[in-house]
């Protein structure tokens, strides 16, 4: 069993690379997925979010590099949400084993001419979400039949913001004979599909969540009606001290949220996909500075976002993955910090909620939302379960 990146027989300027950034031991994923990878094979990877998968594929793309001494792209990184793809973006630039291993960030929302420019100057590797590669891609502005590794990263995210139809035409202009790494957090339905159409006699790996919500987060559940839910975030905001990230399922349930607790009196704001980066960074920084007190975030727009001091996250809509309540539970509780995570379960919830208690292993404190009086619109009484 491999138990040091030394083992792998890397080059020695991406060895110096890892070992400059203090990587020594892969994690499980890495271990499994890279000496398949390094060999050529097709990679099927089921893994979490923060097991370490990101270097599990930028390895064997900064070895090719190292050999297929060329230029232009050679390397296709697809991810669903422009945070994560600056994200691996800054990891590589890490990593790379020299600067002339040039990356393009292909990406909505932020200017075309620096990304346009990267890829003329001739970026070996392109990290992009599906929707503005294509784009670039029915303009002519960006060429792949160079690409030898595809990487699909978060597919099952992927699919469900709806890019499918994007990867097929973009699988479509590279060339047939390559290398494909596909990474999942599960493999159902049309996960499976995107695997038998894109992968070539893939070397399975699957790799357990190792992610459980920090010790130091409290976890709350409340049963409320869907109508309630607002009164109910308003009841906390008013009961509870410090700043409150709340996580909606839609774009429209953000703006919605946020607009009704503005007008009861609080300071809000949100983050969601249909903002540009502008207004997501002056939301990011007004939260993270204190001027305002709730951000109403959805999953895709919180991805990659790093606010410290978070004393409260509010479910206000169960994510559908246990995956995501780890991620959204752990903006809170940082640090030793205490914090406070609160669920909200309406009826037609109440199975998620059971269902990502027994995924992580975890019992939720219980409340009952009832109102005081049939008709009263006043605050709700909390009654633990």
């Amino acid at each position: 069993m491999t138990t040091l990146f030394s083992q792998f027989s890397l080059s020695p300027a991406l060895m110096a690379r890892l070992d400059a950034n203090k990587f020594v031991t892969p994690t499980p994923v890495q271990a499994g997925c890279i000496p398949p990878a390094l060999e050529g094979r097709d990679v099927l990877a089921t893994a979490q979010t923060g097991t370490g998968k990101t270097l599990g594929y930028l390895i064997p793309i900064i070895e090719m590099m190292q050999k297929a001494e060329v230029r232009g792209a050679t390397a296709l990184i697809l991810l669903p949400t422009r945070e994560l793809a600056m994200q691996v973006e800054a990891a590589f630039k890490t990593i790379r084993a020299n600067s002339s291993q040039s990356v393009a960030l292909v990406v909505g929302g932020l200017a075309e001419r620096n990304q346009l420019e990267a890829i003329r100057r001739g970026a070996r590797l392109i990290v992009a979400t599906p929707g503005r590669l294509e784009d670039f891609l029915k303009r002519k502005l960006v060429r792949l039949e160079g690409i030898k590794i595809l990487v699909l990263d978060e597919v099952d995210r992927m699919l469900d913001m709806g890019f499918q139809p994007a990867i097929a035409r973009i699988a479509a202009t590279l060339p047939a004979v390559r290398q494909t790494l596909c990474y999942s957090a599960t493999l159902e339905g049309a996960v499976k599909d995107v695997a038998r159409k894109y992968l070539n006699d893939p070397v399975r790996i699957e790799i357990g969540s190792i992610l459980k919500p920090s010790d130091h987060v409290e976890l709350r559940a409340f049963d409320v009606d869907a109508d309630k839910k607002q009164e109910l975030l308003e009841h906390l905001l008013g009961a509870e001290e410090g700043s409150f990230l709340v996580f909606v399922r839609t774009k429209h349930g953000a703006d919605r949220v946020a607009r009704r607790l503005t007008r009861a009196g609080h300071s809000a704001t949100q983050i969601h996909g249909d903002r540009s980066q502008a207004q997501r960074n002056q939301a990011l920084r007004s939260f993270s500075e204190g001027r305002n007190r709730v951000l109403v975030a959805t999953d895709v727009a919180a991805r990659g976002i790093d606010v410290a001091n978070v004393a409260h996250v509010v479910n206000y809509d169960i994510p559908k993955m246990a995956e995501d309540f780890v991620h959204r539970v752990g903006r809170t509780g940082r640090a030793s910090a205490h914090g406070v995570a609160s669920t909200f379960a309406a009826p037609a919830e109440r199975n998620d909620l059971r269902k990502i208690e027994r995924t992580l292993n975890i019992t939720m404190k219980r409340f009952r939302v009832r109102s005081a009086e049939p008709k009263a619109v006043e605050m709700p009484k909390l009654v633990a379960a």
